[in-house]
């Protein structure tokens, strides 16, 4: 099994900085209020460290990356 992560945004906590859309451009883009919009949640490998910078750099900690369920390769998911 591969670890899956995807980045979470708790929209309570969030004041609309932005910073994590200049951290993580690939994956976050602002509304016109300045609130992140996520545009793939799934974070593949080449991105996970550019994704935890941001989470560790938000300045209200509404940013979060979590696991997925976990890939399973070869037979039936349960």
């Amino acid at each position: 099994m591969r670890r899956r992560l995807r980045i979470v945004v708790d929209p309570t906590a969030c004041e609309g900085r932005g910073l994590c859309a200049e951290l993580l451009p690939e994956r976050i883009d602002l509304d016109p209020f300045g609130y992140p919009i996520v545009l793939d949640d799934e974070v593949g490998p080449e991105l996970v460290s550019h994704a935890r910078r941001a989470v560790q750099m938000c300045p209200q900690l509404a940013l979060h990356l979590v696991d997925r369920e976990p890939e399973r390769t070869g037979g039936h998911r349960r």
